[in-house]
């Protein structure tokens, strides 16, 4: 099935509330009003709750309980208000379906997003776009799956979400993979280009002119994911590390194999945002 022709499925492109689309509107709008997003949050109760309860994580260390989205606002910075409602509209989008442990795809794709996070920041990086863009580099998979299910289901059984040669099979069955299905959902969604660009860019950073930064970031969080996922032991991790990645990046070996704190420590606080 070609890509436009996935997108055209009737279960494919997920469905996000309007004050979600708002959000993501508001990455391409500079002049945005943030009195008006916060307004629109506070009307829609499910969401407002769950970014309450973010916001109150131990993950933010807030010195004073947060009880308004207004306050949210003003403790945590619009720019994370922005990326908590983001995340929650991405994570709440997709419902059960069959074949998919949606359980295990949200928690490695939140663990990719906090490791993006930690190391954005050594590099001195956009660290929320960084957490954005960990959080979806893998959502096409979703997409596939709910447009094309016997298919994927099928891709499933010689690579799994994790594996991987999961790309090479995709690419050998379809043409694409879900790296292209992401940004091409980012796109209509209508994320800024830089969105489309880093998602699509992840698989082989190295290999995208120009370099893009976010995308080889991703790429070594991804890893680090995938390792947790799967209980590496320190030989392994050390067997399995992008080293030509994170040397493009400037980084020696030792920051994310020995200085990188565990997974578990960086998303402490979070798991509200995929339950």
């Amino acid at each position: 099935m070609k890509l436009d022709a996935l997108f055209q499925q009737q279960n494919a492109l997920p469905s996000i509330p309007k004050v979600v689309q708002e959000v993501i509107d508001s990455f391409n709008n500079d002049s945005v009003s943030i009195d008006e997003i916060a307004r629109k949050l506070s009307a829609d109760q499910v969401l407002s709750a769950k970014l309450l309860r973010l916001a109150n994580s131990s993950y933010y260390h807030a010195s004073r309980t947060v009880g308004s989205v207004d306050d949210a606002v003003l403790m945590l910075g619009f720019m994370t208000v922005r990326t908590l409602v983001v995340s929650s509209g991405l994570t709440g989008g997709f419902k059960a379906m069959p074949g998919v442990d949606l359980k295990q795809f949200w928690r490695y794709s939140l663990n990719t997003a906090v490791a993006a996070k930690w190391i954005a920041k050594q590099a001195h990086g956009n660290s929320d776009f960084a957490f954005t863009v960990g959080l979806m580099h893998a959502i096409g998979q979703l997409v596939m799956h709910a447009g094309m299910p016997e298919q994927t289901l099928q891709i499933d059984k010689i690579a799994g979400p994790l594996d991987a040669r999961r790309t090479d099979v995709e690419v050998n069955s379809f043409g694409y993979d879900f790296y292209d299905v992401g940004a091409e959902l980012a796109k209509r969604w209508r994320f800024p280009e830089t969105f489309a660009i880093a998602i699509k860019a992840c698989a082989e950073p190295l290999q995208h002119e120009p370099f893009e930064p976010v995308a080889a970031i991703v790429h070594l969080a991804a890893w680090r994911a995938r390792a947790e996922e799967a209980k590496f032991s320190e030989d392994e991790l050390a067997a399995t590390f992008p080293a030509a990645v994170a040397k493009k990046l400037g980084f020696k070996e030792e920051l994310l194999l020995q200085e990188m704190p565990p997974i578990a420590e960086l998303s402490e606080g979070l798991q509200d945002l995929i339950a």
